[in-house]
């Protein structure tokens, strides 16, 4: 095959000399108002990952410069890949996201031990080795959530899991509490990767939302499965084997959970073309051919004002993501709390010792199985009436929306349940079932809104997922220092009401989504953008079909 062959089967395109460059990070930084609206546009538009040929701003600009894209049904292209191939890359997502929240509660039931071999006697700084691992949620995603889409996933996940690792044996051997509380907080850091950009990467596999739900929804299972096994593990082997032992397990789950990593490939399209572009400037010979990625404006300069604030952007500037963040956040907080409350209800009421008392998580696991089953029920009747062809299928608040609207009441009631029985002459089973409605609610909240996310964002979805994870694990690492002070001074029953009462109001945001939610986005740059964007694709694939079918006709005339 030719040079030239090879070049043309790839799809490059000619793009014509690059328009001076439409940069307003200084309004971005400083603050943006409705005024501000057009500058932020550009913006976005210009930090995007896919850019359109004419509106390229760089140094390499030749006026022979070639862009390569995806043709259609390229095998190379993700959203083309094998089903095997695509499994592997969610069961890999999933295995990493619980070792992350796994290493969130390891210590929960092992805090005792640690308090008396390290003599702490604070009631707060006995919480800091759960926060502190929390605090490394916040600030790890506004880095790995945006350098995924500068610097691609694979990488990403597998530095980040490496950190993980080593700072887990570290916390094995701290020699005091101050080194440990450190360990914790650099283990966080490289926990929260996933957290971040697992969801971008089923978004850059999976191109039609039955199948991303559906990859969301292990996700989700495993961000809540993970921190509900192991306080039972902390609770019998602490006591017996020592506290060490603890993050040894930890340890131990991760190294197993390398032999997978490995086979963990790159999901990111624009890494992806350039790997391609660079393949091809060195065939062919031609310097000039580029890959979108490539042409962007890079250095720390545009790392630190652009793709590092983007999160913080989405987070203020953005109505649902804002809002999203804040029920989340709530929920978020008051899972952490139960890890501060469980003891005071099962160890000071029942009686329980630290292992049992960690069995008592395990309705909410159950919870988490039947909200998966939920999720997979209502997707098949989503997709039976769109295959109907019913109007209110055509809302894309529809398609999440709906769980969130069955999620929140669940989880309110559970929080009622579960204060309200918590009695020595209640039996101890009552209020543990209690688990059952709000690990329920818990998992098909963050289905819902998490889903909503990710299709309302698309190729941002890494930095709106990394704005839902920093804001709630600020809720997640402070939350929980108010528990045994609220459970004391208020009593089970009214601290847990108090909850009930805050998530009562929340529940109102997804019924806002569903009645306002197309309006909402309406009025969003980045909604707006996407929304032209798939316009001109699909504009440009139908002209591509056109020429060709042309060619075709030249051909069999001249034939």
């Amino acid at each position: 095959m030719s040079k030239r062959r090879e070049a043309n089967d790839v799809g490059l395109m000619k793009t014509p000399h690059s328009q001076q460059s439409r940069n307003a990070l200084s309004r971005v930084v400083s603050g943006i108002d409705e005024a501000d609206a057009g500058q932020r546009y550009n913006v976005e538009e210009a930090d995007n990952k896919f850019p359109q040929p004419d509106s390229y701003s760089s140094s390499i600009a030749p006026a022979d410069r070639k862009v390569i894209s995806w043709t259609e049904g390229d095998p190379e292209n993700p959203y083309n890949w094998s089903v095997t191939r695509k499994v592997n890359v969610v069961c890999i997502g999933m295995l990493v996201v619980v070792n992350s929240t796994m290493g969130s509660s390891l210590p929960s039931n092992a805090i005792p031990a640690i308090s008396t071999y390290f003599n702490i006697t604070s009631s707060y700084a006995k919480i800091l080795p759960i926060s502190m691992y929390l605090v490394g949620y916040i600030l790890g995603p506004i880095l790995f959530g945006p350098l995924s889409e500068s610097y691609g996933r694979k990488g990403i996940m597998i530095s980040t899991f490496f950190g993980f690792t080593v700072f887990t044996m570290a916390c094995a051997l701290a020699p005091n509490y101050p080194a440990l509380l450190i360990f914790r907080i650099l283990t966080g850091i490289n926990a929260s990767s996933p957290i971040a950009v697992v969801g971008g990467m089923y978004a850059d596999v999976y191109n039609d939302p039955v199948t991303r739900g559906r990859a969301m929804a292990t996700f989700m299972g495993g961000t809540c499965i993970g921190p509900i096994i192991t306080p039972a593990i902390s609770g019998f082997v602490a006591p017996s084997l020592g506290w060490r032992w603890v993050f040894w397990i930890g340890l131990i789950v991760a190294g197993v959970s390398w032999i997978p990593m490995f086979w963990l490939p790159e999901t990111y399209g624009p890494i992806l073309l350039a790997r391609r572009a660079a393949h091809l400037r060195k065939t062919t010979g031609n310097p000039n051919i580029f890959a979108p990625i490539e042409l962007e404006k890079k250095g720390w300069k545009q790392m630190a004002t652009v793709t590092l604030t983007r999160p913080l952007r989405m987070l203020f500037f953005e109505l649902i993501v804002l809002a999203t963040c804040l029920y989340l956040s709530l929920a978020y907080g008051i899972f952490y709390m139960y890890f501060e409350a469980y003891p005071i209800i099962f160890q000071d009421i029942y009686g329980h010792s630290l292992g049992v008392s960690g069995l008592m998580f395990i309705p909410i696991a159950g919870g988490t199985i039947a909200a998966i089953a939920v999720f997979l029920w209502y997707d098949s009747f989503l997709r039976k009436a769109q295959a109907q062809n019913k109007p209110w299928t055509l809302k894309e608040e529809s398609q999440r929306l709906p769980l969130a609207c069955i999620g929140g009441p669940m989880y309110v009631i559970a929080l009622f349940w579960l204060g309200w029985t918590a009695n020595k002459d209640i039996h101890w089973a009552v209020p543990m079932l209690a688990g059952l409605p709000f690990g329920m609610g818990f998992v098909l909240i963050f289905m819902a809104l998490l889903n909503y996310l990710t299709d309302a964002y698309e190729i941002f979805a890494a930095s709106a997922m990394a704005a839902a994870s920093c804001a709630r694990s600020i809720a997640g690492a402070v939350l929980p220092f108010a528990a045994t002070p609220m459970y004391h001074r208020l009593g089970v029953a009214w601290a847990s009401s108090l909850l009930g009462f805050l998530s009562l109001g929340m529940c109102v945001i997804p019924f806002l989504f569903l009645w306002k939610g197309d309006r909402i986005r309406a009025g969003s740059r980045f909604c707006i953008y996407l929304k032209e964007k798939k316009e001109k694709e699909l504009a440009h694939l139908e002209q591509e079909r056109e020429v060709r079918r042309l060619n075709e006709g030249l051909v069999e005339e001249k034939v």
